[in-house]
């Protein structure tokens, strides 16, 4: 992932290079480096000093940015640039030595002809090296991060090497290997001359299959319309341009010892057009029912085929379109005038490579291809208290959509669609003035293909500031004075697409100190046909012969939590908030009184836990050694928004999968490889409860821990006439507050807004506000 400089306009936001990010200390012996390897504890350089050279002499203060030798209290500093945060997205000249190293590794021509590359990822350093790099290797140098040592700070020369994760299938043995690479390391004698990283380790993952790649859907698509059968059974439902049909391979799931990982399997949903010369057709708007395909995607070779029911294609639907001049009559709106967003003293942020400032928040964008944005290192600067971490990782990591119709092909679809596919694979180019309003600042994001190659989504993440309505707002009502403020938010997002739905991912930074989580729906919905005269009760008819299942969407956050911790400490618990009411007696003689009782989660298996709207269930997670003014420990609250459980039975195939469903939040103990709550393979994955169903049987201590919340939140979307052809915008989420984490509200101090209007040639045209936002209607 890039930042893309040059799409915020209209003037450049990234700040000049630092001209000096890393400390040399002269020594009267040889200077040596150190490295880290994987997360033993013991190669850990903050925990074992002796893993630090003991020639450095250690500083008591930061010295100033100079790219000349400097003195400190009288000891000689030269600073050095450094390339690439620890937490920097890997570039494309990185996934393209990562492939080529491994490639460069194979034994045989054919073990690296048949080398399929599903996912490139960013090893993602230990917390301390992390603090590291922040604290005296990268603006703004913020020494504070690392805990005090008798003698001052211990500081190596230069960062470990930044390492590569690679999800390798090998096609021909239809085996699935992890790969390490390190990307510091250059190797000219290697195969071809080239200069390539260095493996650090591989090893095959037996009984997996990784998530599918859009090659293949492609290659899968052209082998079904090839194969003669199924051209025969399109033929009786008068089709016989194959040009028209769209075949949507869908991942097995596993149901029974056939969908073993044994085999890479799909079991494509087909669809068919009406116009062979409309692109934009919907052609979800005429499923294919009846016809049964299991493809061979090692092989690409169809296994299974059986027309097994003539289900007549739905009649072409009037209402199936939603390109302009085509909806609703072919008649468009006219009187929606323009809307402009204008802020001419640029935005309040401020962008340095992937580092985010603004109004006291500061943050990393990251992004992956399975769980597309990552945010790093959140934090919030408290006036004199300086800098306050609330999370150390935010992201969403898995997703899961199952149906709720019995009949086939419906009892089948469950789509791990993060696990399974990869958001992030899925995203795509956001457009200035559609997707994202505003002064934008965009980034790139770079990806690997099934081949090896490198694939680039420009514009793939938006940051930009939204007008929020009113932040508060007061009248005294006996002086008639008022005081209302604007909220502002910042906002960072992207938007995928998978199949037929499309999600946005996002994360709302507010002024006030809180964050929203946000996941918008939107799309087309995924259909079935009906006989001549059959209605089902698990979906709702929308045209003639046409209906849509009954359907839930749940959604993952991870979020590796650190409030007022610095990295590594374990000083956070989780509390749970139920309001009760009090009983009738000498304390509630009046009938009125009700309190908010706590209850600490003292063990993972005990902090599995319901959503509960009719109590005001909510969470927080507190620090265990910090104190606000009235002595209270300091906290952040997740306030649940809408949510919903599965509504399905417990034997339900796809629960073998999604086990984390079944609770709408667990807590875990900070593990570095407990990432993904179905397992990092739900493809095809025959064990039950792989993942954090797993985990949490170790049953950690979370009195005093690094603690990690997994909320599970999900909508279950019964279609309406009104979803037809493409669905609304549906909203879900949750939010992080604060809770006790400031003396006082954090909102008081936003300026003022000049919010008198003008009438002008029939219209209004709003004045500038202080701050900088100007709305023009």
């Amino acid at each position: 992932m890039a930042a893309t400089q040059e799409k915020a306009t209209p003037c450049c936001l990234d700040a000049a290079p630092a001209k000096s990010s890393a400390l040399l200390h002269k020594a009267s012996d040889p200077m040596r480096d150190w490295t880290v390897s994987g997360s033993d504890p013991s190669q850990d350089p903050i925990r074992n000093r002796a893993a630090v050279p003991t020639l450095i002499r250690p500083i008591e203060t930061l010295p100033a940015t100079s790219t000349n030798t400097t003195a400190t209290k009288g000891i000689p500093v030269m600073l050095r640039a450094q390339t690439s945060h620890p937490l920097e997205p890997l570039s494309a000249a990185e996934i393209s030595v990562a492939v080529a190293t491994v490639r460069a590794a194979g034994a045989t021509p054919e073990v690296r002809d048949s080398m399929r590359f599903v996912e490139v990822a960013l090893v993602e350093p230990d917390k301390h090296v992390v603090a590291l790099a922040d604290a005296y290797f990268f603006p703004p140098f913020q020494p504070s991060l690392l805990p005090r040592t008798k003698g001052g700070p211990m500081i190596p020369s230069k960062l470990p090497p930044r390492q590569a994760r690679l999800v390798v299938y090998n096609k021909k043995s239809n085996e699935t290997s992890i790969w390490i690479v390190e990307l510091s390391e250059v190797h000219a004698a290697t195969r071809g001359g080239h200069h390539r990283g260095k493996v650090i380790s591989s090893k095959v993952v037996p009984d997996v299959q990784p998530p599918m790649d859009a090659m293949e859907y492609a290659e899968c698509e052209a082998v079904v319309k090839d194969f003669p059968p199924f051209r025969e059974a399109m033929k009786k439902r008068g089709i016989e341009d194959m040009d028209l049909v769209m075949v949507d391979p869908w991942c097995a799931g596993y149901h029974s010892e056939a969908d073993a990982p044994s085999r890479r399997l799909a079991k494509p949903l087909i669809f068919c057009r009406t116009e062979s010369d409309c692109p934009m057709e919907n052609g979800y708007a005429r499923p294919v029912e009846g016809i049964h395909v299991l493809v061979d995607m090692q092989n690409m070779v169809v296994l299974e085929f059986e027309d097994r029911k003539l289900v007549p294609l739905p009649p072409a639907d009037p209402l199936r379109n939603y390109t302009p001049g085509e909806t609703r009559g072919g008649v468009d709106r006219s009187d929606v005038k323009p809307l402009q967003i204008i802020q001419p003293e640029g935005p309040s942020f401020r962008v340095n490579g992937h580092f985010v400032e603004w109004q006291k928040w500061n943050f990393r964008i990251g992004f992956t291809s399975k769980e597309g944005l990552v945010i790093y290192s959140v934090a919030y600067i408290d006036g004199s208290r300086g800098r306050r971490p609330v999370a150390h990782r935010l992201s969403f990591v898995e997703m899961v959509v199952p149906y709720g119709d019995p009949n086939a092909p419906h009892y089948r679809k469950n789509a791990f669609d993060a696990g399974e596919d990869g958001l992030g694979k899925n995203a795509h180019s956001l457009k200035k003035g559609c997707d994202c309003l505003g002064y934008i600042k965009y980034f790139d994001a770079h990806f690997t293909n099934f081949t090896g190659g490198v694939e680039t989504i420009e514009n793939c993440v938006c940051l930009h500031e939204e007008d929020h309505g009113i932040l508060w707002k007061h009248q005294d009502w006996r002086t008639g004075l008022a005081e209302v403020r604007r909220s502002r938010r910042l906002t960072v997002s992207f938007i995928c697409t998978v199949a037929n739905y499309e999600y946005g991912f996002y994360w709302h930074f507010y002024q006030d100190g809180h964050i929203e989580a946000e996941v918008k729906l939107t799309g087309i919905l995924s259909l079935g046909a009906l006989q001549p005269g059959e209605t089902r009760k698990y979906g709702t008819t929308i045209a003639p012969g046409l209906y849509a299942p009954v359907h839930q969407h749940f959604f993952v956050a991870r979020m590796d939590m650190a409030v007022d911790s610095k990295p590594g400490e374990t000083f956070n618990q989780v509390v749970e908030v139920n309001v009760k009411v009090e009983e009738p007696g000498k304390n509630n003689v009046h009938n009125n009184a009700f309190y908010a009782e706590e209850k600490l989660l003292k063990s993972e298996l005990q902090a599995m836990r319901d959503c509960n709207p009719l109590s005001a269930r909510h969470w927080i997670v507190r620090n265990t050694r910090n104190v606000n003014r009235t002595g209270q420990l300091t906290g952040y609250k997740l306030v649940p928004g809408s949510n919903c459980l599965p509504l399905a039975g417990s034997e339900a195939k796809f629960l073998r999968r999604a086990a984390f469903l079944k609770h709408n939040l667990w807590v875990t103990s900070y593990a570095r490889d407990e990432v993904y709550p179905g397992g990092e393979f739900p493809n095809q994955n025959p064990r039950i409860g792989e993942g954090l169903a797993t985990w949490v049987k170790k049953n950690r201590s979370l009195e005093e821990a690094d603690i990690v919340l997994w909320y599970v939140f999900g909508v279950t979307h019964i279609p309406r006439l009104e979803d037809w052809p493409v669905m609304p915008v549906e909203r879900i989420g949750f939010t992080l507050m604060p809770h006790g984490f400031f003396n006082c509200s954090t909102a008081v101090d936003v300026p003022p807004n000049t919010c008198d209007l003008d009438l002008k040639d029939n219209g209004m045209t709003a004045k500038p506000i202080q701050n900088g936002l100007l709305a023009k209607l």
